[in-house]
């Protein structure tokens, strides 16, 4: 091939690369989406995960299939997603614990801040502390009392090691220098059935899926973890307003697909998912249950992302939570 055949050549490949990109976008999507839940049918991630995907899937006009791969406190779907094909037919919803904790808590096979394109910050959303009712605690100082009058008889449950009712149980017994044994389940649903069946005593939970139970009187609230209280249940205190000053935790989630999915495409979900957001029907149901939604460009998730995996390195490091100690 002569030299100027080369230089044809090459510029023809360049644009084409060019006008595909955009007609790839404009034929997306032309077969179902997989919505990834790194975690088991039932819980917070779980219920919102399809709760957006039927939305998306109405603005999409395809189908969005919710895969729940539960496991290793979200670390197996967030796998799968990473190394899925970057053509926006895998997506991924996780929260706090799986994006920003579990780097400092495992040798994992992806990089939370590279192998993953940021598409939009979903909600934030403060816990609730609960406990079954046969526990003889109605207050968070009561709760202390009996944790120091029985130290390491008190289990609290949790999604998982790293997960956000694990954080947010060793931020409590760190600052009111009690013990309590940590049990951590595949997800914070069987970790909830257990503390409404009386398994476990205490849980620190997310409100999308505790709320009801409040309401229905099937576990009692002591406080939610969050700095202000919760409209939708505004007669509970914080914990910092129950007496552990400077006490704060909250989860919040997030959607991404893997690295190197097209830009348009990106800005193709991101334009869904914020039109998802403003629904008045989505505002609702994450109102009721004390959720704020977020929103924001991808390149907001990520500078948030990185903030948050800085801010939990230190917090792990300094409260010695380890992978080991549940499994």
């Amino acid at each position: 091939m002569k030299p100027n055949s080369y230089r044809y050549l090459a510029l023809a490949l360049s644009l084409s690369a060019c006008v595909a990109a955009p007609l790839h976008a404009q034929t997306y999507p032309s077969k179902p989406v997989r919505f990834i839940v790194p975690f088991v049918p039932g819980g917070p991630t779980d219920i919102q995960g399809r709760m957006l995907g039927d939305k998306l899937a109405q603005r999409l006009g395809q189908q969005v299939l919710v895969d729940n791969r539960g496991g290793a406190g979200g670390n197996i779907g967030m796998e799968l997603t990473a190394k899925a094909p970057p053509d926006g037919y895998t997506i991924v919803i996780a929260t706090v614990g799986t994006w920003a904790v579990n780097p400092h808590l495992y040798k994992l096979p992806f990089d939370v801040l590279k192998d993953f394109a940021p598409i939009i910050q979903i909600s934030t959303s403060p816990g609730v502390l609960v406990v079954h009712p046969s526990v003889p605690a109605k207050s968070v100082k009561e709760l202390v009392a009996l944790a120091k009058a029985r130290p390491n008889e008190l289990n609290y449950g949790s999604s998982g090691v790293g997960g956000f009712g694990h954080i947010s149980g060793e931020l409590f017994t760190l600052m009111t220098n009690t013990k309590m044994i940590h049990v951590p389940y595949k997800s914070s649903a069987p970790s909830l059935t257990d503390v409404i069946a009386g398994q476990i005593q205490v849980l620190f939970n997310n409100a999308i899926s505790t709320v009801p139970f409040v309401q229905a009187n099937r576990v009692r609230a002591l406080a939610t973890t969050g700095a202000k209280r919760l409209a939708v249940l505004s007669e509970l205190p914080t914990i910092a307003e129950a007496g552990i000053a400077g006490y704060e935790n909250s989860s919040w989630s997030a959607v991404a697909a893997p690295a190197n999915t097209p830009a348009p495409i990106i800005g193709r979900l991101h334009k869904e998912f914020t039109g998802i957001l403003a629904d008045p029907d989505i505002q609702k149901r994450h109102a009721d249950v004390g959720a704020q939604i977020i929103g924001g460009s991808p390149e907001q998730f990520h500078a948030y992302l990185k903030a948050e995996v800085d801010k939990f390195g230190k917090l792990v490091k300094s409260a010695g939570i380890k992978a080991a100690s549940g499994g």
